[in-house]
């Protein structure tokens, strides 16, 4: 694969890199750094989203900090919480675009007290902002102000200009953004999109290496869908529409020389209907829900895969002792069993 521009040649549809969060005690200013003719501002009592022009907009009472990135807003029983990026660090690039790990995050409520709540919403309130905070404490969550860590090299590359000049968000993989809920708010206003942000979750590795005296870069990303995620063992199977537990699409990216590789593969929960809840086994055995149409949910789940990758080679990961019950599966609902031998 030829080296080509993954980013937008124009710096308008590129996401704002670091903003300066001010905070007054009834709305949010957020600044861009790179840019000083306007200002995102959230008003915290009406929860208007507009964007001004800069001019004397930011009282200078206001505190102010440095942040990464709008994650989005989440809305529990107090109101509206401003979710933020505070801390990145980065972890290297791929075709000369910076690719960065979120490291630390801030939650800010438009609220400013509580006195609308009872005593038990309150408690409930607490308990839902630290399952919030829980969630953004997982490591691993990754975003890029003007690559698309959303889509492969391959599909990139086959698709035109025109999507190519689209904002980030607009654009990505939808399977593949896990702020994309958060984001509703100011995804219903264009002229916000250089604050639209896709966070990805998984792992991205970026090393350069050498062989044979010949230097270049490897990449690994692994985007983790967020159709149907969940733990392990809580989380199995396929769903009504396709959609297999725990999918995870695996790009391996090697550039050299101007030019770029892309190897794609992704794995997920086998796709029947079926369940392995825990219990004091250490491998609790998969219990197959008989009254749902296997063929169907089959059937959706490679549709959806062939649509998004063409072709499949499908490669059995179950322990040989797990062989017999699926192949008793396949021989009970479809006609090739030898799929899983």
């Amino acid at each position: 694969m030829s080296n080509f521009g993954v980013a937008s040649d124009d710096d308008n549809f590129d996401v704002y890199e670091d903003l300066r969060l001010h905070v007054t005690a009834d709305k949010f200013f957020l600044e861009p750094q790179t840019s000083h003719t306007e200002v995102l501002i959230i008003d915290r009592v009406s929860r208007e989203i507009s964007l001004r022009a800069h001019k004397d907009q930011i009282p200078p009472d206001a505190s102010s900090k440095l942040i990464c990135g709008i994650i989005g807003v989440i809305t529990l029983l107090s109101g509206p919480y401003l979710v933020l990026i505070t801390k990145k660090s980065k972890v290297g690039e791929i075709n000369g675009q910076s690719i960065w790990r979120v490291e630390e995050t801030e939650i800010l409520s438009y609220s400013r007290t509580f006195l609308h709540l009872t005593e038990e919403q309150i408690q409930h309130n607490k308990v839902y902002l630290s399952m919030v905070r829980s969630a953004l404490h997982t490591p691993h969550f990754y975003f890029s102000t003007t690559y698309d860590l959303t889509h492969t090299l391959q599909r990139l590359h086959n698709t035109s200009p025109d999507f190519l000049r689209m904002p980030l968000l607009e654009r990505a993989d939808q399977r593949f953004v896990w702020n994309n809920c958060l984001m509703r708010d100011l995804i219903s206003q264009p002229e916000l999109h250089r604050y639209w942000l896709p966070v990805v979750h998984g792992f991205i590795a970026i090393k350069t290496s050498i062989i044979n005296r010949k230097t270049f870069t490897w990449c690994l990303i692994s985007r983790r869908s967020m159709l149907r995620a969940g733990t392990r063992y809580f989380v199995r199977g396929v769903d009504s529409e396709g959609h297999v537990a725990n999918f995870i699409e695996t790009e391996q990216i090697v550039e050299c020389d101007g030019c770029m590789t892309s190897f794609v593969q992704t794995r997920g929960s086998i796709p029947l209907f079926w369940s392995q809840m825990p219990n004091l086994k250490r491998k609790p055995s998969p219990q197959v829900i008989n009254n749902q149409n296997h063929i169907d949910g089959f059937s959706k789940h490679f549709d959806n895969q062939i649509f998004n990758y063409g072709k499949q080679v499908l490669i059995n990961l179950t322990r040989k002792v797990l062989k017999d019950i699926w192949k008793n599966v396949f021989q009970n609902w479809f006609e090739f069993p030898e799929v899983l031998t």
